[in-house]
This record gives structure tokens, sequence and C-alpha cells, in this order.
């Protein structure tokens, strides 16, 4: 086989990098996760995996994505972890939050009500949920429960400790931060943590939505999955629904992100609200 030639920039790259490379290392990611890369990530997937080669001293790609032939190979966890995106804010999307709190304070009290956060990054999404639920309820200890999952465990790790940069809950009103938060001294000093009623409303635990089997019951009455979709094709979006629609309570809604629309998808949900869907 002629070897690919590389182009001028592939030249100064630490690894070399061919487009088999990429083109294989995309079709990983979109059989384990569902995520379909862009042509123009192509640079993104050099660039986090190369911290990876540099870490178990690979020289080369190949060799690299050599280990991912087993299923089952350790490397699978931190390959996916590299290319999942996390990008979040506490209350992110500020009106689902009031259509939440809206939706809580109108759905009669089987306790406990269920709630999941199918995207949830380092926390900030859950605990935002958390904190909408206590201000529906006027207590600290509303009757809810919180599932909160992700593909990418290291993002799940930081989001159970609950502990983020000042600069993060910058945004936050001063009566939430003062109710649900605690500001750090000494070591954890420019940091806060939320308080601990709230992590208690939070169960994490990682989960991938394009698993065969989800060990969920439900029925949910709110469902956040937002901004995932968008990195699905069409097909495994409506796959996804298609798990996902069942799990929500008769008067449930799913919240999805600004970008996301499931047109596609009338006979599964209909909107009922800017991103928000009811049970068609």
């Amino acid at each position: 086989m002629t070897a690919m030639t590389a182009t001028a920039g592939e030249e100064q790259r630490e690894f070399a990098f061919s487009e088999r490379d990429f083109e294989r290392a995309r079709r990983m990611i979109r059989a384990r996760a569902g995520i379909a890369l862009a042509d123009s990530k192509r640079d993104m997937v050099y660039s986090r995996l190369s911290r990876r080669l540099r870490a178990l001293r690979l020289a080369s790609f190949a060799a690299y994505l050599d280990l991912l032939d087993d299923p089952h190979a350790d490397e699978w966890e931190a390959f996916t972890n590299a290319l999942t995106t996390n990008l979040t804010s506490f209350f992110r999307e500020a009106h689902h939050f009031d259509t939440l709190k809206a939706l809580l304070g109108a759905t009669p009290q089987r306790r406990p009500l269920l709630l999941w956060s199918a995207a949830a990054s380092t926390g900030e999404e859950p605990y935002s949920m958390a904190i909408a639920a206590c201000e529906a309820f006027g207590t600290l200890t509303p009757p809810v429960r919180i599932l909160a999952s992700d593909l990418d465990t290291q993002v799940l790790q930081s989001a159970e400790r609950g502990i983020y940069p000042l600069e993060r809950v910058e945004r936050l009103d001063r009566e939430r931060l003062r109710r649900f938060f605690r500001r750090g001294s000494g070591p954890y000093e420019g940091q806060c943590r939320v308080i601990d009623e709230l992590r208690a409303l939070v169960h994490f635990r990682q989960l991938n939505l394009l698993d065969a089997r989800w060990p969920l019951r439900g029925p949910y009455t709110a469902i956040f999955c937002r901004n995932v979709m968008i990195y699905f094709d069409k097909p495994t979006q409506r796959d996804v629904l298609t798990r996902l629609v069942p799990l929500l309570a008769d008067d449930g809604l799913l919240f999805a992100g600004h970008s996301e629309s499931f047109f596609h998808a009338a006979d599964l949900v209909h909107s009922c609200g800017r991103t928000v869907y009811r049970r068609a």
C-alpha cells in the first residue's frame, strides 16, 4: 500500500496524522458514542488524542488506534472522554428552569418526583435543576430525585464533588449564591461548593445513550437532554428519542438544546414551548 503524503501542516506536527487515521478515529467514536464528527474537527481530534499518545509513550496514531481494536480495552474510556465536548453553565437557557419550576408546582406529588439530566457534564445542569426544585417547593428538601448521567467519567467525578471556581457562578443572583453555595477559604480560596442539601438530591452515574439497554425505569417528570442530539445524525436521534419518550411521565416534559429540533420525530414528541416537548 502506498503511504499517504503528509500535508504541509502535518509535517510540523509532533505525530503524523493521516486522513486514514482521522477517518478511523471518526468511525470509532461514532460506533461507540454516536458522535458524528465533521471534517472540520480534524485538528480537534489530533490535539486531544495526541495527549493520549504522549501519556502512553506511543509513536504513532496508528499504534494508538490499534489499542482500540479490542472493544474491552481500558483505553476506550480515555478515548471517549477525550473526544466528548463538555460545555455547560449554571442555569444555561434560563427559561427552561422557569418552565421546570412551573411544571413541578403543577404536578401532583408522586413522591419522589424523578428528574433526569442526561448530559450532566461537570454538574451545573443537574445542580441548577436541584435549585429550581428547592425554589419551586420552598424547601431545601424538595420531593425530587435527580439522576445525572454522562458518557464522560472524568466530568462526572468533578460534578460529584460540586466544587467550582467563583467565576463559574458570578452570573447567579446574590440570593441564590447565599442560599445554595459556600465560598471556600484557605486552599479552596477562589472556589465555592454547592451545599450538601443540593448534593443529596443528585445521583451521578455513567451512561451511554447508545447502549442497547438503559438501567432506568421512570416515569420522569422532566428529562433534560440538551445539546447532545446535535452530535447525532437523524436516525440516531430517532433511536434515542424512541427510548427516551416512554420514560416520560404522562405529563412530563423533554428539554432540548437551543440548536436542536425534533420535527422529524413528530410521531414521538410535539413542541410545547421553546425547545420543550411533550409525548405525542
